[in-house]
């Protein structure tokens, strides 16, 4: 199934982008090391959300089906630029963190389901990608 975004360009580096199905509104600006102001997220900014959400969404799946609580899991994810040659996406350093009564076979399990990330998994291989999972005590 296709999902249908449209983006308006409105001017000043900001673009408006539209969700089809949803209608949801999202807004983005360039980066004020790009010649933006920053008042949003960049294009860049929204593949970094795109991993960290995408990540714990596959992971709450595989938790569901099996009765998991994993409510309260975060991802921190830094999105690190590079310019040469050309100006992009250089690391993508993800750290998620659970809850810490998890056994070790749960652990396993939602870890994996993170890894199947399509979007971690479509990025550039030049775009250093790692992915810590930490359980507090």
């Amino acid at each position: 199934m296709a999902v249908t975004i449209d983006v308006v360009y409105q001017g000043d580096l900001r673009c408006e982008a539209v969700h089809g199905p949803s209608r949801t509104r999202l807004h983005t600006d360039a980066p004020v090391d790009n010649q933006g102001k920053g008042e949003s997220f960049s294009p860049t900014d929204l593949v970094a959300t795109a991993i960290g959400t995408c990540m714990l969404t596959l992971m709450g799946m595989a938790a569901a089906r099996r009765g998991i609580v994993m409510t309260g899991a975060t991802a921190r994810v830094e999105k690190h630029m590079v310019a040469d040659p050309l100006r992009r996406i250089g690391q993508l350093p993800v750290v998620i963190t659970l809850p810490s009564l998890l056994d070790p076979e749960t652990r396993q399990l939602l870890e994996r389901a993170a890894l199947t990330c399509p979007v971690f998994n479509s990025l550039d291989s030049r775009i250093d990608k790692t992915v810590t999972f930490r359980y507090p005590q």
